[in-house]
């Protein structure tokens, strides 16, 4: 039934132009049929019944200032873990949720995980020079180095950080 046939009787039987019966006539539909598009005339202003939007499906355990906030902890610091967002969205936010529904979230925000590039805190070559003049001075055998990267996880560096995706647009 075309929403212009609904509307057209809602609007004869409010204003009290013909019965009821009169009207079922005309349109062609049942009482049954009438009274639902009624119903839902008078519960959402519209007379067909939407499917989509915040009534289907589960509710969301974020909301948007949830998500905000997450969003806002990612550019922060993009190389939290996710138990860490866990656990300042329980603290912060207090609201409790999976990991799953953490990554899924950022995902949605197209947020992304990264792979982060450590870049030297000092490039200076008098102090580089100095360095090779200072260590020169002893022979193979003397020297022992150490892998700073195999540390546990105290270790200061993170090697993945979350960041923005980015597509790449053809020209047209």
């Amino acid at each position: 039934i075309p929403p212009e046939v609904k509307r057209c009787a809602i609007n004869l039987y409010d204003r009290g132009v013909l019965d009821l019966s009169e009207i079922l006539d005309c349109v062609g539909f049942s009482e049954r049929t009438f009274y639902r598009v009624l119903a839902c005339w008078r519960e959402t202003g519209d007379v067909i019944p939407h499917k989509y939007g915040l009534t289907t499906g589960h509710p969301r355990t974020m909301l948007y200032d949830d998500i905000d906030y997450l969003l806002c902890l990612v550019r922060h610091k993009p190389d939290y873990f996710l138990d860490e967002l866990l656990f300042l969205l329980e603290e912060n936010r207090f609201i409790s949720v999976h990991y799953s529904t953490i990554m899924r979230e950022l995902s949605r925000c197209n947020i992304s995980l990264k792979k982060l590039r450590r870049i030297a805190k000092e490039r200076c070559p008098f102090k580089r020079a100095a360095y090779v003049a200072a260590i020169g001075q002893y022979t193979p055998d003397q020297l022992g180095f150490i892998d700073e990267t195999s540390k546990d996880d105290r270790t200061p560096g993170r090697r993945q950080g979350r960041a923005k995706k980015h597509y790449l647009h053809r020209l047209r």
